[in-house]
């Protein structure tokens, strides 16, 4: 399988290839994040598991190639809220959790550009979707939201990196922010890699490699050291966990990325 193209990078933090060009809005202290309404919540359920979730194993299955490997561990999971830490390879990543925590719903935190379209900002989350405020004064509502789900049992995305590289191959280095959130609620958290391979069988035909995404064991905040300390060491360890298990698969490099701060001026 041949190499689609080569992207150019300077920055492992920073740089982003989604492609993707909205207007983010404002997420601030009056961006409802939780809705009490009972016809809201009825139709999201309903928009969630009648429509969401049969079309996203379709995706899954035949345009994603989707495998989950190590899945009992979310079944050992079930009834506790937990943290999935993901890569971040392409925008069909909003596909794979629901597929790892179902037969229960995915929460997934993003950035404001994912509520950003008026037109489909309610629909987006109804599907689990939480976004990151823009302005402090956001945070405390955007916290309770995370505690409120977290508590409630339910599995909670997060894309460390941040930015999309598509099928990159390996784990970019990512800051420790996101996991104040497993140390708060004293959650267990579980590395969720996604990996890329060749087709076979009856889709061996299509070009993209297909995805096979990875789950470790869980792993908790260590309780005996201050809440920063932890994140730090929550981080570290779920940073070891994500390039082990990316290092030891045989991968495809569909696209090929290469480090040249000169072509990225």
């Amino acid at each position: 399988m041949g190499k689609e193209k080569t992207y150019y990078y300077s920055d492992l933090l920073n740089d982003d290839f989604a492609g993707t060009h909205i207007k983010t809005i404002c997420v601030d202290k009056d961006f409802p994040y939780l809705h009490k309404s009972v016809l809201w919540r009825g139709a999201a359920k309903v928009l969630y598991f009648g429509v969401a979730i049969p079309v996203i194993w379709i995706i899954s299955k035949i345009y994603l190639g989707l495998k989950i490997e190590n899945r009992k561990v979310i079944r050992n999971l079930s009834g506790k809220g937990f943290f999935l830490y993901g890569n971040h390879t392409r925008e069909a990543d909003a596909f794979v959790s629901p597929m790892v925590t179902f037969p229960q719903k995915s929460y997934v935190i993003a950035g404001a550009d994912a509520v950003s379209l008026p037109e489909l900002k309610n629909i987006v989350q109804m599907l689990g979707v939480i976004p990151i405020p823009t302005v402090f004064n956001g945070m405390k509502n955007f916290f309770e939201e995370v505690s409120k789900r977290c508590r409630e049992g339910y599995g909670i995305t997060i894309y460390p990196e941040a930015h999309i590289w598509p099928y990159y191959t390996k784990i970019r280095p990512f800051s420790d922010i996101s996991f104040r959130y497993p140390v708060k609620e004293n959650a267990p958290s579980v590395a969720m890699v996604v990996t890329y391979r060749k087709r076979s069988g009856l889709f061996r035909f299509l070009k993209k490699p297909g995805m096979t995404v990875t789950l470790s064991e869980p792993i908790y905040p260590d309780r005996n050291i201050t809440e920063k300390a932890a994140q730090e060491k929550l981080r570290d360890c779920i940073f070891m966990e994500m390039t082990k298990i990316a290092n030891s698969r045989e991968q495809v490099e569909y696209i090929h990325y290469e480090y040249a701060p000169e072509k990225c001026k």
